[in-house]
Parts: C-alpha cells; structure tokens; sequence
C-alpha cells in the first residue's frame, strides 16, 4: 500500500513538473516571439502602410508644386521630376495675397485660441471646484452646446452681429471666444474641467487657510498647473480657428479681408476663370492649387513639428486619453 502511495505521489509530481517546464517553455517561446524577427517585420509592415495612406497625399502635393510644364505632360514622370519649378508657388502665393492673407489669419488664430484659454478656463474651473447655482445644469448646457452644429445658432448670430453694426469685421471672428464660444468653445472648457477635477483638494484648502479668494487661487496655483490643458487648447483652437471657413464665409463674405482657409476657397473659381478666358492652360491648374495648399497648411505644420512632444505629453496628462 505504501509502495502504491509512494509511486502516485511521484508520478503525480513527475507531471506537475512537466506541465510546469511546458508553461515556462511557452512563455518563454512567447517572448521570443515577441523580440524576434517576424513580429517586428510584422509590426514596422503595419507602420509602413498606414505611415503611406496619411503621407501619400501630401507627398503628391509637394511633387506637383514644383514639376514644370514638360514634366506635367510627360506621362512617365510621376514622383521624381526633371528639374524643380517654383513658380506654381509663386503663382498661388499672388493668388492668396499671402502676405495680407496670412497676417489676417494669424491675428485671428493667436487672439482665438489665447481668449479660449482664459475665458474656457475659468469656466472649467468653476464647473470642476466651485459650488455654483444650477451647476449640473450648466454642465448639460455645456455638452449640449459642443453637440449641436454651429448651422443652427448661425441665423441668430449674424442677426445680432448686423443690429451691432460688426458684420464683416474680423472681430466677428474673435468676439466669441472672449465667452468661451466660437470654433470647438465648449469642448475646451470640458478639457479644463476634466484637468482641474484631479488636482488633490488639499491645494485650495491651504489657500482658504491663508485667506486667498477662489480668483485668486485660480490665477496664482491652478491656472500655472494647468499648463498641459493651456497648451492642448491653444493647439487645437489654433488649428481648427485657422482650418475653419464656415464662420468666416458667413461674416467676412462680402469683405475684402480674408483668411488663407477662405482665400483657398475661392482658387478653384479663379483658375476657372482664367482658364475659360484662354489666361491659363488647364493642365497647370492642379500644380498651381497644390502650391496654395502647402502655403496654406505649411504654418500650422511647422507649429506642430516644433510643439508635438509637448502635446502628445499634455493631452496624455489632460486626461483626454482616458
């Protein structure tokens, strides 16, 4: 009987053993897997596509802007060209009036996106900190005002522009943000709000003990903190501001001063023109309209190449990732 116990109990362990060598053998094959060759020809594969669908198309651009006329109409030159041609650029940069254009919509996007933080941000702080009257009310507001679109509000808004006599002003443009509207308004203050809800309590108690108001909390401790959803806000209000041409076709349409995204509009129409005049041959359109894209998208890109660390880290630390 003994010798029967002894026996199970070994072949019991033998296979507990092995069951657990062949667990680890697994594992261990797993992470070979993982660290080899293939997976990561596998995954730099996966990079590579998706890297070319995005960059496919502004590659296409930056070719077609600088191919000359005999390169345009050669049909076996179509990413390398002969000799590099700028004056498709140049012709687009007369087009848009850069200069005038780009001053205009830079005036536009740095007052826009500095108001947004300011005006957003106390308004996410007081949602995230403050007891006010009605809060979850305001709250509702808030996110119902980021889901309706801005062609519902946009009738009553030119009315009230045109009784104040502001209509065709580019501060029809900048006025909004001063109350956390305009372009995207409501989804910075959610962004402050969501920064300024995990900040630790402790701070503002400290603050009440030393007989600090809440503004002056505010101003001097959490809006310095808040640096990562300063600086997430101020890029997307940047860009969406620049890239936008609704509200600037609704309130500067008949006004001679224009932003490049509305400018850019309007190319399409001019070279019809010049082409149906006999002006401009219709094959040099296409280069001609890549040129005024790269001018117009070339500022906010060089923005972003100099600030893309900083945002990936704040909008990680805003807590938008979550």
């Amino acid at each position: 009987m003994k010798v029967e116990l002894a026996r199970r109990v070994k072949l019991k362990q033998k296979f507990t053993t092995k069951r657990g060598l062949r667990q680890v053998k697994y594992t261990i094959l797993g992470r070979e897997m993982n660290q080899g060759l293939i997976f990561k020809l596998v995954l730099y594969g996966i990079f590579i596509v998706t890297s070319y669908v995005y960059m496919n198309p502004i590659l296409k651009m930056l070719v077609k802007m600088v191919m000359s006329a005999k390169d345009l109409i050669d049909p076996t030159v179509t990413w390398i060209p002969s000799s590099v041609y700028l004056g498709h650029v140049v012709e687009a940069w007369k087009l848009l009036d850069y200069p005038k254009s780009l001053s205009i919509s830079l005036l536009i996007a740095i007052s826009t996106a500095v108001l947004h933080c300011i005006s957003c941000g106390l308004a996410g702080y007081a949602l995230a900190r403050l007891d006010v009257p009605f809060k979850k009310t305001i709250l509702f507001l808030v996110f119902l005002a980021f889901i309706i679109p801005p062609q519902v509000v946009i009738l009553p808004t030119i009315m009230v522009y045109t009784k104040l006599g502001l209509n065709g002003h580019l501060l029809t443009l900048i006025l909004p943000s001063i109350f956390g509207f305009g372009v995207k308004g409501a989804l910075f203050v959610i962004i402050f709000r969501q920064f300024f809800s995990t900040q630790p309590k402790a701070l503002e108690e400290a603050a009440r003990i030393d007989g600090a108001s809440a503004l002056r909390f505010y101003v001097r401790v959490m809006f310095p903190l808040a640096r990562p959803a300063i600086l997430v806000v101020l890029l997307f209000s940047f860009v969406w501001t620049w890239n936008d041409t609704y509200y600037p076709r609704m309130f500067l349409g008949s006004s001679g001063d224009m932003p490049l995204a509305l400018k850019m509009s309007f190319i399409d129409s001019q070279l019809t023109t010049f082409i149906t005049n006999g002006g401009l041959p219709e094959y040099l359109a296409e280069p001609i309209k890549m040129g005024a894209s790269f001018l117009v998208i070339l500022p906010p890109l060089i923005l972003y190449l100099f600030a893309q660390r900083y945002f990936v880290e704040s909008v990680e630390r805003t807590g938008l990732v979550e």
